[in-house]
């Protein structure tokens, strides 16, 4: 078990590297929203603030680091330059899945990153599943302290699940479990999907039972039926995942759905973002932060210094287009009308 593990997170690696691991004939729904640009927007561009706010801690950005890795040797490297590259630029930082953490000592390290980032959020991440399968208030508890975490994030991958060798197939009753941990921890908890999206209606049940905040990591960019479609042996599974390829919600129709269900938490925008601009129209459409994962996957297994290079493109374009319609602030880029939002 300890060994398959983390021979699973090397794959993931590997995979998300090297294949095709997005969905067929579906996209996040970016090429739908548009801005009209505005030729006149008389501020100062730089004076223009992207200051955000995240589990009530003020941030230079509305970045994060999506979670990607972590139990794996080469996972060590990829954290370390992602957590170096969040602390000089202030991004958030969302961390692999944690049960590897709990489960076996080998390569803990991977996840244990404060060290290279004092100052930064740390989000500790699980698998909500897993609360079906042993892991309770202290298994979470025992992951917070030993990441020094800010925040817990469940992730939601059924269908990943069922495609995945050995996968944890009993999703029953984990909304009561997820209100337990939501009052019981002394962390945020938040609630996020690996790629299929998080719709409104499921938002506001999570949210309603004390979620402080939503991913809807939707449809778009990395589809882990087709990750694990790679490292089954299993026919019968490898054409099902195929099948399931066209799966999903595209990310913006996500965005849209859970920020009219919800009220003052806040929500996360991930799924195939690749630029600033995809944030910008993202945050125009309700959402407070951008989580860009398999985009910076490369530069993390390379250095700091190339991480942050992408870091700084991604500020620099969401600025450009805060400057192009007249946006000095955030709040004045989510209250912009000159942005068109076009429903499947």
């Amino acid at each position: 078990m300890t060994g398959s593990i983390h021979q699973r997170k090397a794959e993931h690696i590997e995979i998300t590297l090297n294949e095709k691991v997005t969905g067929n004939h579906i996209t996040t729904g970016l090429e739908r929203v548009h801005f009209t640009h505005n030729a006149l927007p008389e501020i100062n561009f730089n004076e223009i603030s992207i200051e955000s706010t995240f589990i009530e801690q003020v941030r230079p950005t509305p970045f994060m680091i999506s979670s990607m890795t972590g139990g794996a040797a080469f996972a060590e490297t990829i954290n370390r330059n992602l957590a170096l590259a969040a602390e000089e630029k202030g991004w958030i930082l969302a961390l692999g899945s944690m049960r590897a953490l709990i489960e076996s000592e080998e390569h803990r390290a991977s996840f244990q990153v404060r060290q290279y980032a004092p100052s930064v959020p740390i989000i500790a991440n699980l698998g909500a599943v897993q609360l079906n399968y042993g892991f309770g208030i202290d298994q979470c508890r025992q992951i917070i302290e030993m990441t020094d975490a800010n925040a817990l994030v469940l992730h939601l991958n059924s269908l990943q699940e069922v495609i995945q060798p050995n996968g944890d197939l009993n999703f029953k009753d984990l909304l009561m479990k997820i209100e337990a941990l939501s009052k019981e921890l002394e962390v945020p908890v938040g609630v996020k999907e690996v790629g299929w999206g998080i719709d409104g209606a499921t938002a506001k049940k999570l949210c309603d039972v004390g979620v402080s905040f939503i991913d809807v990591a939707g449809a778009g960019g990395t589809s882990w039926s087709q990750v694990e479609k790679y490292r089954s042996t299993d026919p019968v599974k490898q054409t099902a995942a195929e099948t399931f390829s066209v799966w999903g919600t595209p990310t913006v129709d996500c965005v849209v759905s859970v920020r009219e269900k919800i009220g003052g938490q806040s929500v996360v925008a991930s799924g195939g973002m690749s630029t600033g601009l995809d944030a910008a129209k993202t945050i125009a459409l309700g959402a407070n932060i951008v989580g860009f994962g398999r985009s910076i996957l490369k530069e993390a297994t390379q250095t700091p210094e190339d991480v942050m290079r992408v870091m700084e493109t991604k500020e620099l374009e969401l600025r450009m287009a805060m400057f192009g319609v007249g946006a000095s602030t955030l709040e004045e880029l989510q209250a912009t009308d000159r942005v068109q939002y076009v429903k499947r």
